[in-house]
Protein backbone atom coordinates (compact mmCIF):
# COMPACT_ATOMS: atom_id res chain seq x y z
CA UNK A 1 0.00 0.00 0.00
CA UNK A 2 2.90 2.09 0.62
CA UNK A 3 4.69 1.59 -2.39
CA UNK A 4 1.00 2.48 -4.18
CA UNK A 5 0.84 5.71 -3.15
CA UNK A 6 5.12 6.42 -3.69
CA UNK A 7 4.54 5.37 -6.78
CA UNK A 8 1.57 7.70 -7.20
CA UNK A 9 3.57 10.55 -5.27
CA UNK A 10 6.35 9.79 -7.94
CA UNK A 11 4.22 9.52 -10.73
CA UNK A 12 2.99 12.93 -11.74
CA UNK A 13 6.51 14.43 -10.86
CA UNK A 14 7.84 12.20 -13.75
CA UNK A 15 5.45 13.42 -16.07
CA UNK A 16 6.10 16.71 -15.31
CA UNK A 17 9.51 16.31 -15.73
CA UNK A 18 9.06 15.48 -19.07
CA UNK A 19 6.59 17.85 -19.88
CA UNK A 20 9.31 20.69 -19.04
CA UNK A 21 11.77 18.64 -21.13
CA UNK A 22 9.43 18.21 -24.34
CA UNK A 23 8.46 22.25 -23.98
CA UNK A 24 12.00 22.43 -23.95
CA UNK A 25 12.81 20.83 -26.96
CA UNK A 26 10.17 22.58 -28.99
CA UNK A 27 11.56 25.68 -27.92
CA UNK A 28 14.61 24.40 -29.37
CA UNK A 29 13.30 23.53 -32.36
CA UNK A 30 11.41 26.65 -32.74
CA UNK A 31 14.34 28.99 -32.51
CA UNK A 32 16.65 26.15 -35.30
CA UNK A 33 13.94 26.86 -37.43
CA UNK A 34 13.25 30.34 -36.93
CA UNK A 35 16.95 30.85 -37.39
CA UNK A 36 17.75 28.39 -40.48
CA UNK A 37 14.81 30.74 -42.01
CA UNK A 38 17.71 33.42 -42.64
CA UNK A 39 20.63 30.99 -42.83
CA UNK A 40 19.19 30.03 -45.90
CA UNK A 41 18.09 33.55 -47.51
CA UNK A 42 21.85 34.75 -46.64
CA UNK A 43 22.92 31.34 -48.87
CA UNK A 44 20.56 32.21 -51.27
CA UNK A 45 21.39 35.79 -51.47
CA UNK A 46 24.97 34.88 -51.80
CA UNK A 47 24.48 32.11 -54.50
CA UNK A 48 22.95 34.43 -56.66
CA UNK A 49 25.79 37.72 -56.08
CA UNK A 50 27.85 34.47 -57.43
CA UNK A 51 25.53 33.21 -60.23
CA UNK A 52 24.09 35.67 -61.87
CA UNK A 53 27.48 37.23 -63.49
CA UNK A 54 28.51 34.34 -64.63
CA UNK A 55 24.76 33.27 -66.41
CA UNK A 56 25.26 36.72 -68.61
CA UNK A 57 26.67 35.77 -71.59
CA UNK A 58 30.48 35.90 -73.04
CA UNK A 59 33.73 35.53 -70.78
CA UNK A 60 32.75 35.34 -67.10
CA UNK A 61 35.46 38.50 -66.78
CA UNK A 62 33.73 40.57 -69.00
CA UNK A 63 30.65 39.88 -67.80
CA UNK A 64 31.96 40.80 -64.76
CA UNK A 65 34.10 44.04 -65.23
CA UNK A 66 32.61 45.14 -68.38
CA UNK A 67 34.14 45.59 -72.03
CA UNK A 68 35.34 48.73 -71.44
CA UNK A 69 37.60 47.59 -68.69
CA UNK A 70 38.90 44.51 -70.41
CA UNK A 71 40.21 47.03 -73.09
CA UNK A 72 42.19 49.01 -70.49
CA UNK A 73 43.72 46.07 -68.69
CA UNK A 74 47.02 44.65 -69.15
CA UNK A 75 47.88 41.29 -69.16
CA UNK A 76 49.45 40.99 -66.23
CA UNK A 77 46.11 42.20 -64.31
CA UNK A 78 43.74 40.30 -66.44
CA UNK A 79 45.81 37.08 -65.41
CA UNK A 80 45.23 38.22 -61.85
CA UNK A 81 42.02 38.56 -61.84
CA UNK A 82 41.70 35.28 -63.49
CA UNK A 83 43.53 33.64 -61.03
CA UNK A 84 41.55 35.61 -57.69
CA UNK A 85 38.22 34.66 -58.92
CA UNK A 86 39.34 31.17 -60.13
CA UNK A 87 37.94 31.35 -63.78
CA UNK A 88 40.34 28.70 -65.12
CA UNK A 89 38.66 26.32 -62.60
CA UNK A 90 35.24 24.47 -62.21
CA UNK A 91 32.18 26.22 -61.25
CA UNK A 92 32.30 24.31 -57.89
CA UNK A 93 36.18 25.64 -57.18
CA UNK A 94 35.25 28.82 -58.26
CA UNK A 95 32.39 29.09 -55.89
CA UNK A 96 34.58 28.03 -52.82
CA UNK A 97 37.29 30.58 -53.59
CA UNK A 98 34.06 33.18 -53.75
CA UNK A 99 33.02 32.51 -50.15
CA UNK A 100 36.97 31.86 -49.16
CA UNK A 101 37.16 35.70 -50.56
CA UNK A 102 34.17 36.71 -48.57
CA UNK A 103 35.06 35.26 -45.38
CA UNK A 104 38.44 37.10 -45.61
CA UNK A 105 36.87 40.64 -47.07
CA UNK A 106 37.09 40.41 -50.50
CA UNK A 107 34.22 41.88 -52.24
CA UNK A 108 36.55 42.48 -55.67
CA UNK A 109 38.55 45.13 -57.03
CA UNK A 110 36.84 48.30 -58.30
CA UNK A 111 38.47 49.18 -61.57
CA UNK A 112 37.10 52.82 -61.46
CA UNK A 113 38.83 54.34 -57.52
CA UNK A 114 41.51 51.20 -58.40
CA UNK A 115 41.14 50.29 -54.71
CA UNK A 116 39.20 46.79 -53.27
CA UNK A 117 35.81 47.52 -52.92
CA UNK A 118 35.30 46.63 -49.25
CA UNK A 119 37.82 49.82 -48.79
CA UNK A 120 35.59 52.40 -51.23
CA UNK A 121 32.26 51.25 -49.33
CA UNK A 122 33.94 51.90 -46.52
CA UNK A 123 34.56 55.16 -47.04
CA UNK A 124 31.17 56.04 -48.31
CA UNK A 125 29.30 53.93 -45.28
CA UNK A 126 29.43 56.20 -42.17
CA UNK A 127 27.90 59.06 -44.43
CA UNK A 128 24.51 56.57 -45.35
CA UNK A 129 24.29 55.25 -41.81
CA UNK A 130 24.26 58.87 -40.35
CA UNK A 131 21.14 59.75 -42.71
CA UNK A 132 19.62 56.48 -42.25
CA UNK A 133 19.99 56.18 -38.41
CA UNK A 134 19.12 59.49 -38.07
CA UNK A 135 15.99 58.97 -39.97
CA UNK A 136 14.86 55.77 -38.34
CA UNK A 137 15.06 57.50 -34.84
CA UNK A 138 13.36 60.42 -36.03
CA UNK A 139 10.84 58.88 -37.59
CA UNK A 140 9.89 56.45 -35.12
CA UNK A 141 9.90 58.61 -31.96
CA UNK A 142 7.66 61.46 -33.77
CA UNK A 143 5.29 59.02 -34.87
CA UNK A 144 4.71 56.92 -31.44
CA UNK A 145 4.66 61.14 -29.98
CA UNK A 146 1.91 61.91 -33.06
CA UNK A 147 0.15 59.07 -32.70
CA UNK A 148 -0.18 59.03 -28.69
CA UNK A 149 -1.35 62.69 -28.97
CA UNK A 150 -3.59 61.68 -32.31
CA UNK A 151 -5.33 59.35 -31.08
CA UNK A 152 -5.84 59.93 -27.21
CA UNK A 153 -7.86 63.32 -29.13
CA UNK A 154 -9.64 61.44 -31.69
CA UNK A 155 -12.01 63.32 -33.76
CA UNK A 156 -11.24 66.40 -32.76
CA UNK A 157 -9.41 68.92 -34.45
CA UNK A 158 -5.80 68.40 -33.91
CA UNK A 159 -6.42 64.66 -34.64
CA UNK A 160 -8.14 65.35 -38.21
CA UNK A 161 -5.54 67.54 -39.24
CA UNK A 162 -2.05 65.20 -38.02
CA UNK A 163 -4.00 62.41 -39.84
CA UNK A 164 -4.81 64.06 -43.17
CA UNK A 165 -1.65 65.59 -43.39
CA UNK A 166 0.55 62.70 -42.94
CA UNK A 167 -1.52 60.19 -45.32
CA UNK A 168 -0.84 63.45 -47.87
CA UNK A 169 2.68 62.99 -47.57
CA UNK A 170 3.03 59.34 -47.51
CA UNK A 171 1.60 59.07 -50.84
CA UNK A 172 4.98 61.08 -52.11
CA UNK A 173 7.79 58.87 -53.09
CA UNK A 174 11.28 59.62 -51.48
CA UNK A 175 13.19 61.00 -54.20
CA UNK A 176 10.24 62.86 -55.24
CA UNK A 177 9.90 64.81 -51.87
CA UNK A 178 13.66 65.51 -52.25
CA UNK A 179 13.06 67.24 -55.07
CA UNK A 180 10.49 68.95 -53.89
CA UNK A 181 12.60 70.19 -51.23
CA UNK A 182 15.55 70.87 -52.85
CA UNK A 183 14.13 72.83 -55.23
CA UNK A 184 11.78 75.05 -52.57
CA UNK A 185 14.67 75.36 -49.72
CA UNK A 186 17.68 75.04 -51.49
CA UNK A 187 16.98 76.80 -54.67
CA UNK A 188 13.89 79.00 -54.54
CA UNK A 189 14.66 80.18 -50.56
CA UNK A 190 18.75 79.08 -50.35
CA UNK A 191 18.37 77.96 -46.98
CA UNK A 192 19.80 74.17 -47.35
CA UNK A 193 23.15 73.42 -49.90
CA UNK A 194 22.60 71.93 -53.29
CA UNK A 195 24.70 68.86 -52.82
CA UNK A 196 27.50 66.78 -50.88
CA UNK A 197 27.84 66.18 -46.75
CA UNK A 198 29.83 69.63 -45.74
CA UNK A 199 31.50 72.20 -47.35
CA UNK A 200 34.94 71.55 -48.72
CA UNK A 201 37.83 72.76 -48.14
CA UNK A 202 36.55 74.87 -45.22
CA UNK A 203 38.78 73.95 -42.44
CA UNK A 204 35.93 73.82 -40.09
CA UNK A 205 36.78 71.56 -37.23
CA UNK A 206 34.94 70.78 -33.36
CA UNK A 207 31.33 72.17 -33.29
CA UNK A 208 31.72 74.85 -36.34
CA UNK A 209 32.08 71.48 -38.27
CA UNK A 210 29.48 69.69 -36.70
CA UNK A 211 26.68 72.01 -37.95
CA UNK A 212 27.91 72.53 -40.96
CA UNK A 213 27.11 68.48 -41.55
CA UNK A 214 23.77 69.02 -39.94
CA UNK A 215 23.34 71.93 -42.44
CA UNK A 216 24.21 69.72 -45.51
CA UNK A 217 21.93 66.65 -43.56
CA UNK A 218 18.64 68.47 -42.92
CA UNK A 219 17.14 68.63 -46.48
CA UNK A 220 17.62 64.27 -47.21
CA UNK A 221 17.00 63.90 -43.40
CA UNK A 222 13.68 65.63 -43.98
CA UNK A 223 12.63 63.69 -47.27
CA UNK A 224 13.00 60.27 -45.25
CA UNK A 225 11.50 61.45 -42.52
CA UNK A 226 8.50 62.69 -43.51
CA UNK A 227 7.65 60.01 -46.17
CA UNK A 228 8.39 57.59 -43.66
CA UNK A 229 6.94 59.23 -40.38
CA UNK A 230 3.08 58.04 -41.39
CA UNK A 231 3.35 54.28 -40.69
CA UNK A 232 4.28 54.45 -36.91
CA UNK A 233 1.97 57.31 -36.61
CA UNK A 234 -1.27 55.33 -37.29
CA UNK A 235 0.23 51.99 -36.03
CA UNK A 236 0.39 54.24 -32.52
CA UNK A 237 -3.32 55.80 -33.22
CA UNK A 238 -4.94 53.04 -33.67
CA UNK A 239 -3.50 51.05 -30.75
CA UNK A 240 -4.31 54.30 -28.56
CA UNK A 241 -7.71 54.01 -29.45
CA UNK A 242 -7.92 50.73 -28.76
CA UNK A 243 -6.19 50.82 -25.68
CA UNK A 244 -8.14 54.18 -24.38
CA UNK A 245 -10.97 51.38 -24.13
CA UNK A 246 -9.51 48.76 -22.13
CA UNK A 247 -10.20 48.17 -18.31
CA UNK A 248 -7.29 49.07 -16.71
CA UNK A 249 -7.94 52.42 -18.04
CA UNK A 250 -10.78 52.73 -16.09
CA UNK A 251 -8.78 51.68 -13.39
CA UNK A 252 -6.42 54.36 -13.66
CA UNK A 253 -8.70 56.68 -14.00
CA UNK A 254 -10.49 55.51 -10.70
CA UNK A 255 -7.28 55.64 -8.89
CA UNK A 256 -7.18 59.42 -9.68
CA UNK A 257 -3.99 59.21 -12.11
CA UNK A 258 -3.34 62.12 -14.08
CA UNK A 259 -4.15 62.37 -17.69
CA UNK A 260 -0.47 62.56 -18.95
CA UNK A 261 -0.11 59.29 -17.00
CA UNK A 262 -2.90 57.93 -18.46
CA UNK A 263 -1.39 59.09 -22.23
CA UNK A 264 1.86 57.70 -21.67
CA UNK A 265 2.69 55.72 -19.13
CA UNK A 266 -0.18 53.50 -19.57
CA UNK A 267 -2.11 53.53 -22.75
CA UNK A 268 1.51 55.18 -24.35
CA UNK A 269 3.22 51.57 -23.37
CA UNK A 270 1.31 49.65 -25.32
CA UNK A 271 1.44 50.72 -28.10
CA UNK A 272 5.13 50.24 -28.51
CA UNK A 273 4.87 46.74 -29.97
CA UNK A 274 3.39 47.61 -33.23
CA UNK A 275 5.73 50.39 -33.37
CA UNK A 276 8.93 48.18 -32.93
CA UNK A 277 7.30 45.76 -36.09
CA UNK A 278 6.44 49.01 -37.93
CA UNK A 279 10.13 49.78 -37.39
CA UNK A 280 11.46 46.52 -38.41
CA UNK A 281 9.31 46.93 -42.00
CA UNK A 282 10.88 50.19 -42.39
CA UNK A 283 14.32 49.40 -42.53
CA UNK A 284 14.38 47.80 -45.76
CA UNK A 285 12.43 50.80 -47.21
CA UNK A 286 14.41 53.58 -45.17
CA UNK A 287 18.01 51.75 -46.82
CA UNK A 288 16.41 51.67 -50.41
CA UNK A 289 14.69 55.24 -50.19
CA UNK A 290 18.36 56.72 -48.91
CA UNK A 291 19.84 54.96 -51.36
CA UNK A 292 17.54 57.36 -53.95
CA UNK A 293 17.40 60.44 -51.85
CA UNK A 294 21.73 60.61 -51.51
CA UNK A 295 21.30 60.61 -55.81
CA UNK A 296 18.85 63.99 -55.87
CA UNK A 297 21.06 65.80 -53.00
CA UNK A 298 24.42 64.35 -54.43
CA UNK A 299 24.91 63.06 -50.59
CA UNK A 300 28.09 60.98 -49.90
CA UNK A 301 26.59 57.86 -49.15
CA UNK A 302 26.47 53.93 -50.83
CA UNK A 303 23.24 55.36 -52.82
CA UNK A 304 25.16 58.13 -54.33
CA UNK A 305 28.61 55.72 -54.52
CA UNK A 306 26.02 53.02 -56.44
CA UNK A 307 24.67 55.99 -58.92
CA UNK A 308 28.55 56.18 -60.04
CA UNK A 309 29.45 52.83 -60.18
CA UNK A 310 26.11 52.39 -62.44
CA UNK A 311 27.37 55.20 -64.71
CA UNK A 312 30.91 53.72 -65.23
CA UNK A 313 30.04 50.14 -65.29
CA UNK A 314 31.99 49.18 -62.67
CA UNK A 315 30.32 45.67 -61.77
CA UNK A 316 32.54 44.46 -58.87
CA UNK A 317 31.57 47.67 -57.35
CA UNK A 318 27.96 47.40 -57.93
CA UNK A 319 27.85 43.27 -56.54
CA UNK A 320 29.64 44.37 -53.59
CA UNK A 321 27.34 47.51 -53.04
CA UNK A 322 24.25 45.22 -53.84
CA UNK A 323 25.15 42.49 -51.26
CA UNK A 324 26.57 44.82 -48.13
CA UNK A 325 22.51 46.50 -48.96
CA UNK A 326 20.89 43.23 -48.79
CA UNK A 327 22.78 41.21 -45.94
CA UNK A 328 21.89 44.55 -43.59
CA UNK A 329 17.99 44.53 -44.47
CA UNK A 330 18.25 40.94 -43.68
CA UNK A 331 20.50 41.01 -40.26
CA UNK A 332 17.76 44.13 -39.53
CA UNK A 333 14.98 42.05 -39.73
CA UNK A 334 16.86 39.61 -37.75
CA UNK A 335 17.55 41.88 -34.90
CA UNK A 336 13.84 43.54 -35.10
CA UNK A 337 12.15 39.62 -34.72
CA UNK A 338 14.86 38.98 -31.99
CA UNK A 339 13.31 42.30 -29.97
CA UNK A 340 10.00 41.58 -30.81
CA UNK A 341 10.53 38.34 -28.81
CA UNK A 342 11.85 40.29 -26.08
CA UNK A 343 9.22 42.97 -25.75
CA UNK A 344 6.49 40.39 -25.90
CA UNK A 345 7.18 36.36 -25.03
CA UNK A 346 3.91 35.54 -26.50
CA UNK A 347 5.37 35.48 -30.07
CA UNK A 348 8.02 33.26 -28.84
CA UNK A 349 5.53 30.45 -28.44
CA UNK A 350 3.75 31.31 -31.40
CA UNK A 351 6.30 30.78 -33.62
Amino acid sequence: MQDLEMRHLNGPEVGWDGQKAMEKAKALLRRGTFFSNYIIAFVIILTLNFVLPRMMPGDPLQAIYGEEALLAMTPQLEAELVSRLALDQSIGQQFVAYILALLSGDLGHSYYYNQEVLSVILDFLPWTLLLTGTALVISTLAGLILGIESGYRRGRQLDKTLLAGLMFLSGFPDFFMGIVLLLVFGVVMGMVPLSGALTPYSGLEGLPLALDILHHLLAPLAALVLVRVTSAYLLTRNTMITTLKENFILTARAKGCTEGQIKYRHAGRNSLLPVVTATGLLIPHLITGALFVEIVFSYPGVGWLLYNALLTRDYPLIQGILLMVTVAVLLANLLVDLLYSKLDPRVSHAR
